[in-house]
């Protein structure tokens, strides 16, 4: 486990921050603002937590997903073949993803097929979980773009997780949606 007894190091002062192997990155480092992002979705979604506690398969999933997003960041904190303090490299896997996909089809089962895109919004549990799909987004362009950048490396599962809980944030939010039935439908060129 980590500890941490000291919150302020002052080492970041000189506007670096550590990757999980020691190397210092610039803070505006695309690695950095990739895991950065992963950080506004996580707590995106722990304000979505504040609305969904009353559908425990649901606030569940979404408890797991904010640990899994702590795995995420550590993979990506310890790019190529890096190993983090104690040794250990962290990485987001193939079961992680696997599992996501599960809930996004269990949850997509009892929704009724779509005619129209979302608008984002219905309930709050929905808004915020818009909101964390809008976030999980821009975090894997930018691990897709980190991924095509010379020298840097990611995992295929990093990606492939980051894809597939945009995915799970949005049926979850139509879930939260009373199923579905709250959704507001996009109507194209309706104020025109």
């Amino acid at each position: 486990m980590i500890v941490l007894n000291r919150i302020y190091t002052r080492t970041g002062d000189d506007g670096t921050t550590a990757l999980g192997t020691g190397e210092r990155r610039k803070k505006y480092d695309l690695r950095i603002a990739a895991y950065g992002s992963l950080d506004e979705a996580n707590a995106a979604i722990g304000m979505a937590r504040l609305y969904t506690a009353a559908d425990a398969a649901l606030d569940a999933a979404l408890s797991r997903i904010q640990n899994d997003l702590f795995d995420l960041g550590a993979d990506l904190a310890t790019p190529g073949k890096g190993r983090g303090p104690g040794g250990a490299r962290l990485t987001v896997t193939a079961a992680q993803v696997t599992w996501l996909e599960g809930e996004i089809d269990r949850l997509n089962a009892g929704l009724e097929p779509l005619r129209s895109f979302v608008l984002p919004g219905g309930s709050a549990a929905a808004a915020h979980l818009h909101l964390a799909r809008a976030i999980c987004r821009r975090a894997e362009r930018l691990i897709a773009e980190l991924r095509d950048k010379p020298g840097e490396s990611v995992t295929p599962e990093a990606l492939q997780y980051v894809n597939r809980l945009s995915d799970f944030l949005f049926v979850a939010a139509r879930h939260a949606n009373g199923k579905g039935e709250r959704d507001a439908l996009w109507r194209p060129g309706q104020n025109r």
